[in-house]
């Protein structure tokens, strides 16, 4: 069977592996029957349940410790902390994107430093902008119904050209974010987060990137059952989840804050 993720297909096969260990290796050429008994695999398969617990889990750490955080910093020192949060949960995110991490505690590490800067930069901007937070919200959550429902019915497939698309357009809207980010530090304003009309359209196509790499979660984890991953690796699905509902969540959040501010 073919599939549009490659790495997928190495773990399928690994996974295949697995389960034919399950049998005894003591059949000898010409003998009709096993001369051992079979065993069953020690390894549990992954299923769509393992991931929706532990994506559900996932969102629940992490508005847990937005919670917290928003509780506990003062007014005024939201962005500090939230930029050193948001920084350490870029560095997270990549180890366990690269190095391909299923365990649960660093995940969970991941959830909790993105909930500190996801809750005081919400915080901060629920300041300026009354409702916002909840609005952004809303339409997060909407856009992953809709998403789901366009994935569900195959309006919208991952193929391998719109996996490689998106691929490309993710890793080239985050080293935009990444150069636009050293360069603000140094005092250059490059009008991509300063609520222009530039802003608005790039916050824009950030959202739509961010929902369209929803679709290729939703088919890793539809390939991964399929391919009867090892169980661990639902945390790997619930990751890449997450990862997509903060990105367009936080987008969303901007681009209110940027309409909202032109009133």
């Amino acid at each position: 069977m073919r599939t549009s993720n490659p790495v997928l297909s190495r773990l399928g096969e690994a996974a295949a592996a697995q389960r034919a260990a399950g049998y005894s290796a003591g059949m000898a050429y010409g003998e009709p029957y096993p001369t051992t008994t079979w065993t069953p695999p020690t390894v549990r398969t992954m299923t769509l349940d393992d991931v929706v617990v532990r994506s559900v889990g996932l969102l629940g750490l992490t508005g847990l410790s937005a919670a917290v955080a928003w509780a506990i910093v003062p007014v005024g020192s939201e962005l500090g902390f939230a930029f050193t949060a948001g920084l350490i949960g870029v560095v997270l995110g990549l180890v366990i994107s690269f190095a391909r991490i299923t365990n649960p505690l660093l995940i969970g590490a991941y959830a909790v430093v993105e909930g500190v800067a996801v809750g005081l930069f919400s915080k901060y901007l629920e300041n300026w902008y009354d409702g916002i937070v909840l609005q952004a919200a809303v339409a997060t959550f909407g856009i992953f119904l809709i998403m789901t429902a366009l994935y569900k019915t195959r309006v919208i497939r991952a193929t391998p050209r719109f996996t490689r698309g998106v691929v490309a357009a993710m890793v080239g809207l985050f080293s935009v974010i990444m150069i636009n980010l050293v360069l603000a530090l140094f005092g250059i304003n490059t009008h991509l987060r300063d609520g222009s009309g530039l802003a608005i359209v790039f916050s824009l196509v950030a959202i739509v990137v961010g929902a369209l790499s929803l679709v290729l979660n939703f088919a890793a984890i539809e390939e991964g059952v399929r391919y009867g991953l090892p169980e661990r690796y639902a945390w790997t699905c619930a990751f890449g989840l997450l990862v997509g509902l903060i990105w367009v969540y936080l987008e969303i959040l901007r681009l209110l804050s940027y309409l909202q501010g032109r009133d």
